[in-house]
């Protein structure tokens, strides 16, 4: 099993490629509307439309945690898809969501601002218009990328192949990704990387309720979720009552796909933090 991961400037035709090398390899194409049907089935929907690759404002960020838990659902709707078998990703930081398994690709196109302009025009927008798209498709990409993973994506140590579109054409930056895929330098995925990938859902999954129920972070709160086993779910950190930890585990069990939960949270009185 395979991944690919693009990310692409706007106007460099970037998904345009990703769609043939996905025919050529006869791959599942996973873009935003494969990935909002996935949180629709699981019920993150709305917490994807809230993202759509932006970061949010600093009012969000400062006074909500909401942008966490959308960051955690997302997380866990990737690896879901992951696991359904060899795949094209294109955004939604796919190639950081995925860096840590030897079988996937990950593959960043851009062009000359001159460049990404004209492919703009060709498709009807005016000059003026394709400059501002530009502009805050950039802005908006770049700020979820920080926001989200704590990276520059214009950083070329995060992608295995860079394809500048002023350079070859679509056809032949296609074939270079299928070429390279298709070499032996290119690891298959093992049974055990598909239950990491379960693993990892799970876990997100269980992190987003935790904070959604004000549980992961506060005063003398500290929740933290891991996920070693399929279906178990392990608790640490540390609350400040027996009830808190109590609720905690109620509503990790609450998860779909959660069959155990292992709650080795400290209770630690509030009188116990001076």
């Amino acid at each position: 099993m395979h991944f690919i991961t693009f990310s692409r400037l706007l106007g460099t035709n970037g998904e345009e490629i990703a769609k043939k090398v996905a025919a050529r390899l006869g791959y599942r194409l996973v873009d935003t509307e494969d990935i909002d049907n996935k949180a629709r089935e699981m019920g993150f929907l709305d917490s994807v439309a809230e993202m759509d690759e932006k970061a949010p404002s600093f009012l969000k960020k400062v006074f909500s945690n909401r942008p966490n838990i959308n960051l955690a659902r997302l997380n866990s709707i990737i690896d879901e898809l992951g696991k359904e078998g060899d795949a094209v990703f294109i955004g939604r930081g796919g190639h950081i969501l995925l860096k840590n398994f030897g079988c996937a690709l990950h593959v960043r196109v851009v062009a000359s601002r001159k460049t990404r302009i004209r492919t703009l025009v060709e498709r009807g927008y005016e000059e003026k218009d394709a400059e501002r798209a530009i502009e805050r498709s950039d802005y908006d990409r770049g700020g979820f990328m920080q926001f989200a993973f704590g990276v520059d994506w214009n950083d070329s140590k995060l992608y295995d192949l860079v394809l500048n579109l002023d350079k070859v054409g679509i056809d032949s930056a296609a074939e270079t990704v299928v070429s390279l895929a298709e070499s032996g330098d290119i690891k298959s995925c093992s049974l055990q990387s598909l239950e990491v990938l379960g693993n990892q859902a799970l876990a997100s999954r269980a992190e987003a309720a935790i904070m959604e129920a004000g549980l992961s972070y506060g005063i003398n709160t500290t929740v933290f979720v891991s996920v070693e086993e399929p279906g178990n779910v392990k608790l640490s950190g540390f609350v400040y009552n027996d009830e808190a930890k109590a609720s905690a585990e109620e509503v990790v069990k609450g998860v779909k796909g959660v069959e155990g939960v292992e709650n080795e949270i400290r209770v630690i009185p509030p009188e116990g933090y001076t």
